[in-house]
């Protein structure tokens, strides 16, 4: 995410508004903030979930995130690996850390563009993906990867079924992060080779409506 190729690429919001998946779509986080996407991208979710077969679902697990929280995981991230790592530089330890979770300045979270999603039975129960979501890559020993070669058997089954609906309905992978899928944000744009993002950060507070 730190990377020029994604950091220069333009900002030309256009304007959606967020709104709350309550309702549309099944939620398994823990903030009223996390349950807002921009519309465009909350459509494309919908469009992925119905491409699901009959015994799956598709649940939002974070979807906004305040630009406050988004440093402060960043910032404890990268100190963590400071201290794993006490002979690299800044420099390094920054990009490191962007490999798992993306810069303030960049976040597509903040932009109400990306969302950290499961698969769950019909009944609810989250399924088993070959490692769990937000294990970092120390953590999962690389499974959170999206092909990571580790991942096999069902678990491997389900991501394939993840991967094909949510690229299917537009949404682009990060692929450090098996769970994370954004739309208009500068990662997508990059990806994609849209000429900029359609979404940039913006604050948000549930408690006043937006």
């Amino acid at each position: 995410m730190c990377d020029d190729a994604v950091t220069s690429v333009p900002v030309e919001d256009a304007g959606d508004a967020l709104v709350d998946v309550a309702g549309v779509l099944a939620f398994t986080g823990a903030t009223v903030a996390a349950r807002h996407v921009r519309r465009p991208v909350l459509d494309r979710l919908l469009d992925a979930a119905a491409a699901l077969p009959s015994d799956l679902r598709l649940a939002l697990n974070e979807g906004y995130r305040p630009p406050a929280l988004q440093r402060h995981y960043f910032e404890r991230y990268a100190a963590r690996l400071g201290t794993e790592r006490p002979t690299d530089d800044a420099a390094t330890i920054h990009r490191l850390a962007s490999r798992f979770i993306s810069p303030p300045a960049v976040a597509p979270h903040t932009a109400g563009a990306a969302v950290d999603v499961v698969l769950t039975t019909p009944g609810g129960e989250v399924l088993d993906v070959g490692c769990p979501l937000d294990a970092s890559p120390e953590e999962s020993g690389g499974r959170c990867y999206t092909a990571h070669p580790d991942v096999t058997g069902d678990a491997l089954l389900l991501r394939r079924e993840l991967v094909g609906a949510m690229s299917g309905a537009g949404l682009v992978n990060y692929p450090t992060e098996w769970w994370h899928w954004s739309y208009g944000d500068r990662y997508w744009a990059q990806a994609t080779g849209a000429p900029h993002a359609l979404f940039g950060a913006t604050g948000f507070d549930p408690a006043d409506g937006g």
